[in-house]
């Protein structure tokens, strides 16, 4: 069923639903769309459409407009599932009306880089996602999580392993500056957000 009045953005943060991958690297795109909630005093609650879901505001006045908060509960390589069914659910047609907030291999860690459309760089959930809306012009917030030892083949063994109480405090930083990317691409647009965030990017 379809909302009467379309919502502006849909910004949805991914993970694996469960305890045990609480606080992991995968999960950082789940961190920050709490520290959104919590920011506006709204909460993620369980909905309809495989997700934690709350219905929030970002921007003040005049350039208020109504988001939705989201955290997938299907596990990392279907979330697609959830993002079609919220996208549809709350009018959001247009995918550049849609942030995903990732981590990111190909990023050194800690670091956050706005990112419109582009590859997948074999991230299962964003492939999720393009199987499920049909492009990959949708916006991206990427938190880098770095190159495990031993290369990419231990990729899963990293994303979901626990960190260093160092690596925790330079990824709690990280999910506040991912949070605030959020929020420029809502209230300035996403080339303004990339030319904040993006500064030292040579490319990636």
């Amino acid at each position: 069923m379809r909302r009467k009045t379309p919502f502006d953005w849909l910004i949805v943060g991914l993970g694996n639903p469960g305890k045990e991958y609480v606080r992991t690297r995968h999960n950082v795109g789940q961190e920050v769309v709490e520290e959104l909630a919590r920011r506006r005093g709204d909460k993620l609650k369980a909905g309809r459409d495989h997700a934690l879901v709350a219905e929030s505001r970002i921007g003040t006045g005049d350039d208020e407009v109504r988001v939705v908060l989201a955290f997938p509960l299907t596990y990392m390589n279907e979330s697609g599932r959830a993002v079609r069914a919220l996208a549809r659910r709350y009018g959001i047609e247009d995918p550049r009306r849609i942030v995903v907030v990732q981590d990111e291999l190909d990023l050194p860690p800690a670091v956050v880089r706005v990112k419109a459309g582009g590859g997948l760089a074999g991230h299962n959930g964003l492939r999720s996602i393009v199987a499920h809306l049909g492009t990959q012009d949708f916006l991206r917030v990427r938190i880098g999580v770095g190159k495990p030892p031993g290369g990419k083949e231990r990729g899963a063994q990293h994303v979901l392993g626990r960190m260093s109480a160092r690596e925790r405090t330079a990824f709690d930083v990280a999910v506040q500056q991912a949070a605030d990317a959020v929020e420029a691409i809502v209230t300035d647009g996403v080339d303004a957000a990339m030319q904040r965030y993006n500064v030292r990017d040579a490319g990636g």
